[in-house]
């Protein structure tokens, strides 16, 4: 496909907002714009202007931004029916936002018209006609939305076009085609897109899709194709229902796959940070398995993949990773060859070669331990201590003489008490010295954390740095119930570098314990590896 510059569209802060467990704040949106600002899109979508005082506050503060690259948008509906344009409230306040740009969503499918609207087919085009050239009239610039496009094609083509000419006529900069329902495929789109681009070959058309199907980005790409110049989507594909066509996909699509223009292969690299940032602030992970800036997005498992990647990466990765500033990960598991292997070692700063060690020694203890219960998959601090024990420069911070945990409930209060409280005691030796500490938490590994930090502080003062920012436990046989193989692993930082570990026992504390040591020890090997130790 030739070169050409397609205009994108964000509509995060409104339709992403409807995704169920999705809130933002204020000043959420307003650090959203900015974001999406710096990685250069063309238009953001602000919201309704007078559907709440917290939209009413964000184009007031958005108007005192000084954005460098994007437009906003106020979003809101043509007139009502029976009402002039003129006289519509809706209207005035889209207008009385400030937003340059003011996108009006309208009816198509002539049974939306007759049985949502309870209006005429004819009275609805006037509601369009009239609302568009009023705004235009005003000195904005307007995307009308024609909401259920697809679907009113599908059941009175020459309705849904009279729509389209409507808005067309009167002066709106872009039509963007909404496929509202999620349900249409990518050969539907686009031949229907190419149907209205040749019926009104000197209109600006866009596309607006919905992920019911799993087609939402298909079916923007299949628009795209068919002639469409603008695309519509949210950060991460957020949204109503199953979502919205994920816009920093469709970008990286466009971009890397298909010649278009977006927001240029420089900022491109800021994609993955972007991602990131939303989900954060919409208080969300982002799969690890999402498109491009998902954590395992280039993550190479298979031993036979690992091995090629190496030689010739294009064979399993579509794109440079860091064209969208992800990067590649080498990920050791039963399933892991030699070559991954060793390049895992050295990402993690161990070359086995160099240092005489049998690799396929240490592959056979990674997949014997793996057949165990253990996975390093997302452990990577667990197999940095194993490596070190191959290479030979393992030395334990401390040795356990023993550990004890309680937990006392004061009140018998039932299932829904949240009154009890964990004790655990520790005794450690550090070389010669013994240290006992009692520590306090909600929980036992909490608990137990404590106690530990306590006791080794004097001697690790950079444990202090460290935190646990995420725990998880796995029945690894759940037909045994409580006698079950547990897993449990664990993730920390140090507010430097993060880490993962795992432990493995039949007993979930003791599993969690040894989680808990591997962390900390791995902590203390990455800060002495920082001072050059």
């Amino acid at each position: 496909m030739a070169e050409k510059r397609i205009v994108t569209y964000d509509t995060t802060l409104r339709d992403g907002e409807q995704c169920e467990g999705i809130t933002l704040s204020l000043e959420d949106k307003l650090a959203i714009v900015r974001r999406l600002d710096e990685f250069g899109i063309d238009i953001i979508e602000g919201g309704y202007p007078a559907s709440n005082p917290k939209d009413l506050a964000f184009f007031r503060e958005v108007d005192a931004m000084d954005l460098h690259h994007a437009r906003i948008a106020a979003f809101g509906s043509t007139c009502r029916k029976e009402v002039a344009a003129a006289d519509d409230e809706g209207l005035a306040d889209l207008l009385a936002s400030g937003a340059p740009v003011v996108t009006i969503v309208g009816k198509t499918w002539d049974a939306q018209v007759e049985r949502a609207l309870r209006t005429t087919l004819d009275e609805n085009l006037r509601m369009i006609a009239e609302s568009v050239a009023y705004l235009v009239a005003a000195g904005r610039e307007v995307v009308f939305d024609a909401e259920h496009f697809f679907d009113g094609y599908k059941a009175n083509a020459s309705y849904a076009l009279a729509c389209v000419a409507a808005a067309v006529k009167a002066g709106a900069a872009s039509v963007d085609l909404c496929e509202t329902n999620g349900g249409a495929l990518p050969f539907e789109v686009e031949e229907i897109v190419g149907a209205v681009r040749a019926a009104y070959p000197a209109a600006r058309f866009g596309i607006h899709c919905h992920n019911d199907s799993g087609c939402a980005v298909a079916n923007t790409l299949a628009a795209v194709r068919a002639g469409a110049t603008q695309v519509q989507g949210t950060v991460n594909g957020i949204g109503e229902r199953v979502g919205n066509a994920d816009l920093l996909t469709v970008i990286a699509d466009l971009e890397l796959k298909m010649g278009c223009v977006t927001v240029g292969t420089d900022r491109l690299t800021q994609l993955t940070s972007l991602s990131q940032y939303v989900a954060e602030l919409c208080n969300v992970s982002v799969s690890s398995h999402h498109p491009y800036s998902g954590a395992s997005a280039f993550a190479h498992k298979g031993g036979l993949h690992a091995s090629a990647i190496a030689r010739f990466p294009e064979a399993y990765e579509h794109v440079s990773p860091a064209a969208v500033g992800n990067g590649a990960r080498m990920l050791v598991s039963e399933l892991a060859g030699k070559a991954s292997l060793l390049q895992k070692a050295l990402s993690l700063g161990f070359d086995l070669t160099a240092a005489g060690v049998d690799a396929q020694a240490v592959l056979d203890d990674i997949k014997n331990r793996e057949a165990r219960g253990f996975t390093y998959e997302v452990a990577d601090g667990s197999l940095g201590l194993l490596l070190m024990r191959h290479v030979g420069t393992y030395q334990p911070a401390f040795t356990l003489e023993s550990f004890r945990v309680i937990v006392d409930d004061r009140e018998d209060t039932g299932a829904l008490a949240k009154d009890a409280l964990s004790e655990a005691t520790v005794k450690i030796h550090v070389g010669e010295a013994r240290f006992v500490a009692t520590g306090e938490s909600a929980g036992p590994v909490g608990a137990l954390d404590n106690a530990l930090r306590m006791a080794i502080v004097e001697s690790y003062p950079q444990v202090a740095a460290m935190e646990l920012t995420d725990y998880k436990v796995r029945l690894l046989d759940e037909s045994q119930g409580t006698d079950a193989i547990t897993r449990v692993t664990i993730t920390a930082t140090d507010g430097v570098d993060t880490w993962g570990t795992v432990g493995v026992s039949e007993n979930v504390i003791e599993a969690s314990w040894n989680a808990l040591v591997d962390s900390l020890e791995y902590g203390l090997h990455c800060a002495r590896v920082r001072a050059g130790q």
